[in-house]
């Protein structure tokens, strides 16, 4: 019998085959009418055209290897009852992590601190901090991630919040009204919510000035979800007090944008860029792609989709 076709659109899942090829016949490259015939399971990063998804007209599973999906139609995987599972969950401690570097180090001005240090200074020409003890700690989404921050914050004797748009009676933290009841309430406003399209530009304009000039904003879930101008504008004229980002709204992000942009910590979308956080996400993609062929439920499904 010959192996299950599957199709690869990602030139390192391609490269990485040994790690996770099961003895599937590989495709890469252009598909033709011929092959597609044959192809029930795509893997991918987190975009796939439905010009490419129409074009398979046996297509029961796209895996991706990211843990978002945003360059995906879900609606249009639905219409034709297609699954995707994602890499969801695997690096939750390294991207909660990485927020607490983010909020960290820009609260205490580390960046600057290391820069009077190197250039020959000392604290006496450096403004005391306030203490991060206390203050009010907003996160936006609790799934894994908001969840794995949330008790992070918590650790750090900060009273947390969270907004998200289902309840979730299980957990400890009180849920706000709304998004901007939750901006307002708070000190200190992380994004940790889902890389849906639907979430996109959530973080708007109202949500900055709900905030304010003593707010400060961390994203480390995905730039589109952040109205990326509105936000500039903010940090431009104080009407928002500072920013910690690792995603933005086009990546690699432009230079320029940020050139002039006061009271922001940067970072190149490294948040869950470990090396045990991408061998568990190709695992994960391993076990998706042979509990399909095995005909076994998968292992992390989007419930949005098929």
């Amino acid at each position: 019998m010959e192996p299950p076709a599957v199709l690869v659109t990602s030139p390192m899942l391609a490269a990485r085959q040994a790690d996770w090829n099961l003895g599937y016949r590989l495709i890469t490259g252009d598909v033709t009418p011929e092959v597609a015939e044959h192809v029930e399971v795509v893997v991918s990063g987190d975009s796939l055209s439905n010009a490419l998804i129409d074009s398979l007209p046996r297509l029961k599973l796209v895996a991706c290897f990211s843990t978002g999906y945003s360059g995906i139609d879900l609606a249009h995987l639905r219409r034709r009852a297609i699954a995707l599972t994602t890499a969801a969950g695997v690096n939750a401690h390294d991207v909660a992590d990485h927020a607490m570097a983010l909020l960290l180090g820009w609260w205490h001005g580390l960046s600057s601190a290391d820069r009077q240090v190197r250039s020959g200074g000392w604290r006496d020409s450096l403004p005391p901090r306030s203490s991060l003890r206390g203050r009010r700690a907003g996160v936006v989404g609790l799934g894994r991630i908001g969840r794995a921050i949330a008790q992070r914050l918590q650790s750090h004797e900060m009273p947390v919040r969270w907004w998200g748009p289902r309840d979730k009676p299980d957990v400890q933290w009180k849920r706000a009204g709304s998004l901007p009841a939750l901006a307002e309430w708070s000190d200190i406003l992380i994004v940790a919510s889902r890389a849906d399209p639907q979430n996109a530009g959530q973080i708007d304009a109202a949500v900055l000035r709900a905030l304010g000039p003593g707010g400060v904003l961390v994203n480390v879930s995905r730039g589109f979800l952040v109205d990326e101008d509105a936000l500039i504008g903010a940090l431009r004229d104080g009407s928002l007090g500072g920013a910690a980002l690792d995603v933005f709204a086009a990546e690699p992000t432009d230079a320029t944008l940020w050139s002039d942009v006061p009271n922001i910590l940067l970072s190149p979308h490294i948040a869950g860029f470990t090396r045990e956080a991408g061998a568990d996400m190709i695992a994960q993609l391993r076990e998706n792609v042979r509990r399909y062929f095995a005909g076994e439920p998968l292992l992390t499904p989007v419930e949005d989709a098929a």
